[in-house]
Order: C-alpha cells, then structure tokens, then sequence
C-alpha cells in the first residue's frame, strides 16, 4: 500500500489502513483483498468491495485500490488480475465493475480501457465526513 500511495502522491497512514483493512477482514460480504503472485513472489494486490447504486441497478464491484510492482508491470499480470476481479464479480452477481484512475497515469487508464472499462465524462468528488 506504501508503494501505492507513494506512487499516487498520496499521504499514507499505516494506523487508519489497518483499520479499515481490519473492517473489511470483519465482514468478508462486503469485498476482500488479495494478494497477485508471479514466480510464487508477491507483486502486487487488489482491494474488491461492493457498492450499491441506483444507476447500476443495484450492487456493483468497486476495484478500490489496485497496485503491481513496476518491475512486473507489462507482463500480462495486470490484465489477468482485472479478469480475476471481473469473474469474481459475476460469481456474486454484480453487474458492474468500477474503478477510478489517476489523470497522470496513462499507463493505467490504457490497460483498463484495454480490458473493457468506459471512460465517463464525470468528475469524481469527495467529502470527507470525519
């Protein structure tokens, strides 16, 4: 996760991902983490959780935070991970899948337009409650 939010000039804070990974470890309905493996090293993750909206017609995946080490990148690993994800959405019977990429991370953004994902003319926006 470090790696990550380093990556994505983002302020990581080990206590508050603790917990919220603890949250999502306490209640396994709500999404999971996996680890991704190439030559049995670990060299990446995916964060999957399960949203609900109206426009989807009710619960969807959200890929909220996927990451493989750049040494990796470029081999396929990526696009085998999103095909994961996808499955393990259908096998819950969710029908869609979404995601956010940063604006300066083409490489990103080409991989998932790639494997199928739309680009939506929206902006994205956050209010923190606490």
């Amino acid at each position: 996760m470090q790696q990550l939010y380093a990556q994505d000039g983002l302020g990581y804070d080990e206590p508050r991902a603790r917990q919220a990974i603890d949250g999502l470890f306490a209640e396994p309905a709500h999404g999971g983490i996996w680890m991704v493996h190439a030559d049995g090293a670990a060299v990446g993750y995916m964060v999957l959780t399960i949203a609900y909206s109206l426009e989807f017609h009710g619960r969807f995946g959200l890929l909220d935070e996927f990451f493989v080490d750049s040494a990796w990148r470029s081999q396929g690993i990526g696009t085998q991970a999103l095909a994961f994800a996808e499955e393990w959405c259908r096998s819950r019977g969710l029908r869609a899948l979404r995601l956010e990429v940063g604006h300066e991370n083409p490489r990103a953004l080409g991989l998932y337009q790639r494997t199928g994902f739309e680009i939506h003319d929206r902006h994205l926006m956050t209010k923190w409650l606490s």
